[in-house]
């Protein structure tokens, strides 16, 4: 198994497995014992006394593990299993928490709990409020958390939070993908959460996706795999460090194994049951393996719950296993089989390690500013030994010019020695030498193709050529061979002149300018195109900025053409008779736009006012930015014609400082300025665009809220049967578009009176569960709607 490394190792330590025993009024007291220490627990069996009088069945077994917690309440329970999991990942260690066991055993309420009562809540939302009560006591962090929820159904991925509007839906089927980072499930969709009821409402959501099914062992049987993420990254808000730590909590909820004799299983629920014993036979195969320290190989790969765990079981992560049994004799094999499963845990190894990553920004940012310490300490040293004049800038090109004239001069004999002031000078003298080197030998080379042929000697059809022109001694040597080269040196007949070569070589540059000329002719784009090109380059950054203000323009546009076109309705004070087909949409849209929604219709045009306002100046700011940027451009070719004119000119220094005339100073001091014009415009565009980007948010949530109101009130004005419009009256107890039209008259109270009397009930005992019921509630809302217009959509078509 491949392990990732990380920034600090940690010590290697044992999976930690614990044993929940499902409570039951039929306990086996004679065939289950627990250890005082509450940490094992002994399994005695009857004999058969149908196999005989030799009889070598076993009948005893001894399990020893982390703790056995029978009649464990939800709140011990996460207190023993889970509560330093989730409390490490904060300081960087990844987590893996697991339930497994037989089906009906009670993984899932242990893993999810009870999600209609606060109390009897799982491992799950109780890891979920953990983590954002410590992100509250660490103000020195900057904490992100996002969540993903993932299920394993007949060896098929399926994301169950891709039932949310923003969540697009998937070309292409989600795979396990590995990379040297770990392993990630590609195609699932992670979700931001800024505070702990976002968070239960994802966490609603999914499981309100889950797929179930009943058999004679459990009414509510999950049938597939369940992987809930948390991911966390915690910055410094007082370090500039550019270490930054991230971690990840995987809460797996296991579907149950079972014996098709016992839950009775047909059709689907069949194939379903092979499915799920096929993967947790190929994990318990992964799990022996790991155990085992000779083997070198994992099976992994054998199916998809093993793949998509595999940087999980027996990686750089604190591991818990929960494994979950009933406490019946019935059972007895079932639970066998599960504690075996749970012993052959607790020989893995994990390797639990901090994940510390680095912040590239942050670490330039760093890095510059050391470099700026190095040079002021450098400048305080070389002004303690008068070595003032000492520079660690760049070379310019009159620099670079007067060391290639040192390093000629010292060549030549002229210059005795070259003066060394620094590591860059020295440097840029080795340069100077392989530059005049090089060129000395093009010159040789050239030399000698003007006066001789040369030859390779391991081109044999030339040496052939010249031994028939005769250019060979008596020795059988090229004329003029010196001894240990690659090439000989002979006398060039005048029918092998290097003229032919020269001009083959001629003749292919000229072909090669010529195309250059042709394309250049042909296409559009002239030598000032690519100036303009270039010129377009440099101002990539301020025309992006204004490429996504009209891209959010052409959304608007997008969006509000999605707006039926405004229609003269005629209004009347008392309303009228219900006509009898519904009227259009359109007319009716407008209707309501000036009745019952005329509120949020002006938010909407208000919100809608300011955001034109702050596009049109972010396009102003714009264009402003660019014609700022292009009298930059202008200056600075200026400035460099009137540099090149004063070298040319011949320049002038006084006390070593560089003497310009008043037009290149002024050209400077304009270019300072242009520049410091341009940052504040810049500055000014950022701040519009945060505005654009929260008005533009604002704007679609009234739009939102503005057509699902709209929505409601057609189906209410023009759908619903007139006999039980009374029940949706101002004060009746039916609150509207909330519940399907079938069930209008059997209900007696809606959602909000319900969870008012959970508040009075509830918080009482429990004042941290307002988040909980808060993000049950809205998620039922959204489900009932979505009901109500299920069934208004079918009772228009009957």
């Amino acid at each position: 198994m491949k392990r990732h490394k990380n920034a600090r190792m940690g010590s290697r330590k044992k999976v930690h497995a614990f044993v929940r025993v499902k409570p039951t009024d039929e306990f086996a007291h004679e065939m289950i014992k627990y250890g005082d220490d509450n940490k094992s627990i002994d399994i005695h069996l009857k004999k058969d006394t149908r196999r005989g009088v030799v009889n070598n069945q076993q009948t005893d077994w001894s399990f020893k593990l982390d703790g056995v917690l029978h009649d464990a309440s939800q709140d011990l329970v996460y207190e023993t299993v889970a509560k330093d999991v989730v409390a490490q990942a904060l300081d960087g260690y990844n987590g893996t928490i697991m339930c497994y066991g037989q089906t009906g055993a009670g993984k899932t309420y242990t893993m999810t709990g009870a999600t209609e009562n606060y109390k009897h809540r799982g491992i799950l939302p109780r890891a979920l409020q953990q983590v954002f009560r410590m992100i509250e006591e660490r103000p020195t962090h900057a904490i992100t958390v996002r969540v993903s929820y993932l299920e394993i159904y007949n060896e098929n991925l399926f994301d169950l939070l891709s039932t949310l509007p923003y969540v697009g839906p998937s070309v292409t089927p989600m795979t396990v993908v590995e990379n040297p980072q770990g392993v990630f499930i590609k195609g699932l969709s992670v979700h931001l959460t800024s505070q702990e009821e976002d968070a239960f409402s994802l966490l609603f959501e999914g499981e309100t996706n889950r797929i179930i099914a009943s058999h004679t062992m459990n009414k509510n049987s999950s049938r597939s795999h369940c992987i809930f993420t948390i991911y966390m990254e915690a910055h410094s808000r007082t370090l500039s460090d550019e270490k930054y730590i991230t971690s990840k909590i995987n809460l797996v909820d296991l579907a149950g194994s079972e014996r098709l004799g016992k839950s009775g299983s047909e059709g689907r629920v069949l194939k379903e049951a092979t499915y799920i014993n096929k993967s947790l036979s190929f994990l318990e195969q992964a799990i022996i393996a790991l155990g085992d320290q000779k083997r070198d190989h994992i099976p992994f790969r054998q199916c998809k719950l093993t793949h998509a765990l595999k940087d999980s079981l027996g990686g750089n992560c604190n591991m818990v296993l929960v494994t979950n049994i009933y406490g019946e004799a019935a059972q007895l094999e079932e639970t066998l089989s599960s504690l075996r499963f749970a012993s052959r845990m607790k020989l893995v190894t994990t390797e639990p390690a901090i994940n510390e990553k680095y912040d590239a920004e942050r670490m330039v940012k760093n890095l510059e500013k050391e470099l700026t310490l190095l040079k002021q300490e450098l400048a305080i040293h070389d002004s303690l030994t008068n070595r003032t004049f000492v520079t660690y800038d760049p070379m310019d090109e009159i620099q670079i010019a007067e060391i290639n004239s040192q390093v000629r001069r010292y060549l030549d004999g002229t210059l005795d020695e070259i003066d060394i002031i620094n590591l860059r000078q020295i440097q840029e003298v080795f340069n100077q030498f392989r530059v005049v080197l090089s060129q000395q030998e093009r010159e040789v080379e050239s030399a000698l193709r003007r006066k001789y042929t040369l030859i390779d000697k391991n081109d044999f059809a030339a040496i052939s050529a010249v031994q028939k022109a005769g250019l060979v001694d008596v020795d059988g040597h090229l004329v003029g061979e010196p001894d240990g080269q690659s090439f000989g040196l002979g006398v060039a007949p005048f029918s092998t002149k290097p003229g032919k070569k020269s001009k083959s070589k001629k003749t292919l540059k000229d072909q090669l300018s010529t195309s250059a000329r042709k394309e250049g002719a042909g296409s559009p784009l002239s030598g000032k195109d690519l100036d303009a090109a270039s010129t377009s380059k440099t101002q990539l950054v301020p025309s992006s900025r204004d490429g996504d203000v009209k891209d959010v323009l052409s959304r608007d546009r997008e969006t509000s053409s999605i707006e039926p076109l405004p229609l003269d309705s005629p209004k009347e004070e008392s309303r009228p008779p219900r006509p009898s087909t519904p009227p259009p949409k359109p007319v009716a849209f407008e209707d309501f736009k000036n009745e019952r929604g005329s509120e949020i219709n002006r938010i909407f045009k208000e919100n809608k006012s300011i955001l034109n306002e702050r596009r049109k100046r972010a396009s102003e700011t714009t264009q402003r930015i660019n014609a700022i940027k292009q009298e930059i451009d202008v200056t600075k070719e200026a400035l460099n014609f009137q540099k090149s004119l004063r070298e040319k000119q011949g320049e002038y220094e006084n006390k070593g400082m560089m003497i310009i005339d008043e037009e290149e100073f002024l050209l400077i001091l304009k270019l300072k300025d242009l520049k410091k014009q341009y940052r504040s415009e810049y500055q000014e565009l950022r701040d519009l665009r945060a505005e654009i980007q929260y008005c533009q948010r604002l704007v679609d949530q009234c739009r939102h809220r503005l057509l699902m109101e709209f929505d409601i009130w057609y189906n209410e004005s023009f759908i619903i049967p007139e006999d039980m419009q009374v029940a949706l009256k101002l004060g009746g107890s039916i609150r509207p578009g909330m519940v399907p039209v079938n069930r209008l008259v059997s209900l007696g109270e809606d959602d909000q009176d319900k969870f008012s009397q959970l508040q009075q009930m509830v918080l009482p005992e429990g004042p941290d569960s307002i988040s909980f019921y808060n993000a049950k509630v809205k998620t039922e809302q959204k489900h009932n709607y979505l009901k109500t217009m299920m069934g208004l959509q079918q009772t228009q078509r009957k």
